[in-house]
């Protein structure tokens, strides 16, 4: 005897569904890397499509099997594909598809040269309705030294550790390594997972000679974004986790390229206090 299927059975509330699918998945993926060819990684996957109002369900197993299809072929050059695939293989007229994993860049010490190699969250963020959508996005991990703080103090001044978030739509590619450098040059000084002692002297200093709001960070992060004409939108936040405040600063700025008026930014500014 066939097996009932309930998911496609009519359901009469007349209520269609924007995004129904699987989350968290953990699963390998490939990316390219600038320096390396390729990077093998392991990211946490989320999956939905649309679900039309006289569905009582989507089918949950698709995805994955989908997913299995693809396998170590998760990569930009075929997001579309898997996409349309899911599509088709769910009868749906829209699907979506995020995917945040860890990437791996060799760093050298500032000083000693010692390597290590620095992690950064990134993230690719995908749909296809009538038209593909695609955003990169990366987490980068940054000091921030508060100029108010030097300003008023007879010894040093207060830092911490900062997170800028960078998501961008792009007409050419452009490389994880090319906007992690691009963010990291609007801090006070980067972050390394191995210092020898010459480098901490060096960090040190180095951010203590180049104060940084919240504010001046996106402001400046901006600014080079704006400078990259393959990028057509942007959206930069940072936050700064105080060390002598019981809150976060933050600040965050919203760029559409292809619109009018783009020498005007509208940020969302926040100030160590």
């Amino acid at each position: 005897m066939p097996l009932s299927d309930v998911q496609k059975s009519r359901d009469t509330r007349n209520i269609p569904i924007s995004k129904v699918g699987v989350k968290d998945i953990s699963y390998p993926i490939v990316i390219m890397d600038k320096n390396k060819s390729i990077q093998h990684t392991v990211a946490r996957i989320n999956m939905y499509v649309d679900l039309p109002h006289h569905f009582k369900g989507t089918h949950m197993s698709r995805f994955i099997e989908i997913l299995n299809v693809y396998r170590e072929k998760i990569a930009l050059d075929n997001m579309e594909a898997m996409l349309q695939r899911m599509k088709e293989k769910l009868g749906a007229g829209s699907a979506h598809v995020e995917i945040e994993f860890p990437y791996f860049i060799e760093k050298k010490a500032p000083a000693s040269g010692a390597k290590s190699l620095m992690e950064y969250t990134c993230e690719f963020s995908a749909s296809l309705s009538s038209e593909f959508d695609f955003i990169l996005g990366i987490k980068v991990p940054l000091t921030s030294l508060c100029p108010c703080s030097k300003e008023l103090s007879h010894y040093g001044a207060h830092n911490q550790r900062s997170i800028m978030t960078v998501r961008v739509r792009y007409r050419e590619f452009v490389w994880i390594e090319d906007l992690i450098e691009i963010v990291e040059g609007c801090g006070s000084s980067p972050v390394y997972s191995l210092l020898k002692r010459e480098d901490e002297k060096f960090v040190t200093e180095k951010a203590y000679e180049n104060p940084k709001f919240v504010e001046d960070m996106v402001r400046e992060a901006t600014q080079k974004l704006l400078a990259m004409e393959k990028i057509t939108w942007f959206s930069v936040e940072a936050e700064n986790f105080e060390s002598i405040h019981n809150h976060s600063a933050y600040a965050a700025i919203e760029r559409d390229k292809r619109e009018k008026g783009v020498d005007n930014p509208v940020d969302k500014p926040g100030n160590c206090g």
